[in-house]
């Protein structure tokens, strides 16, 4: 487990792991002079990032993972899950980050409930989730592995190394789980990356910062989004949307 661990930790040093985090942190380069909660921080990628800025404080239930975690800037870990935000004050929060974690999560309805409540109003809420549109074109482009992709098409499920079964959910279900949520935008990352099958032109510098120039280009573009690996789902808070649901 800790070995597959240190791998995926690797991977994310890799060109393609930099681009993903660098095209997150772009869309999220207003989040500055803030209080921020990283749900799910993970290797503290983005809470050690964020950290450079603003008050972060990150949530993780996997304690091998914060063995190994980034932490050159000063923030706040805490070991748990969904009990750690139960017991935070309401609405303290500027700006809630829960990237790539809804996937794995049984209780992922409760988890959207409790970060509206932490947050405050106006608040902002960005979420990173796999998109399925995008993952079957990387299977059928990227990997040739037709079978994979005809079993998604099909509904079933696929698992990711060391975080088990993707489960697909719909913005829309987003906006069922906590009505004081307004969707504000959705960006696409990693549109074209991925589908490039030469990994080692991936390491040139100058065909990366090309790359980043065409992803930024495209990420608001609906047509490029909605093929795009994954997608970066922005929702604010309101208390005042008496349209929302429950």
């Amino acid at each position: 487990m800790k070995d597959d661990l240190k791998n995926y930790l690797d991977n994310t040093k890799k060109p393609w792991g930099i681009l993903f985090y660098k095209m997150v942190w772009e869309q999220l380069s207003l989040v500055k002079g803030m209080k921020v909660l990283d749900f799910g921080s993970g290797f503290g990628i983005t809470a050690n990032y964020l950290a450079k800025t603003n008050d972060v404080t990150a949530i993780e239930p996997n304690i091998d993972m914060l063995e190994i975690r980034e932490k050159e800037n000063n923030y706040t870990q805490i070991l748990g899950g969904i009990e750690r935000l139960k017991e935070i004050e309401g609405e303290i929060f500027d700006v809630v980050v829960c990237h790539n974690v809804l996937e794995y999560a049984d209780e992922r309805e409760d988890i959207i409930k409790e970060i509206s409540r932490i947050l405050k109003d106006k608040g902002k809420l960005s979420i990173v989730k796999h998109n399925h549109v995008g993952r079957i074109m990387q299977k059928v482009v990227f990997e040739n592995n037709i079978d994979e992709a005809l079993m998604l098409l099909d509904g079933g499920d696929i698992e990711v190394m060391s975080f088990g079964k993707v489960n697909y959910y719909h913005n829309d279900e987003i906006l069922k789980w906590s009505r004081y949520f307004n969707l504000e935008k959705v960006y696409g990352v990693r549109t074209f990356w991925a589908l490039q099958q030469d990994n080692e032109i991936k390491t040139e510098l100058s065909w990366q910062e090309k790359m980043f120039e065409v992803e930024m280009r495209v990420c608001e573009i609906e047509e490029y989004k909605n093929i795009s690996f994954f997608n970066h789902v922005i929702l604010t808070k309101d208390l005042n949307n008496i349209d929302g649901c429950m």
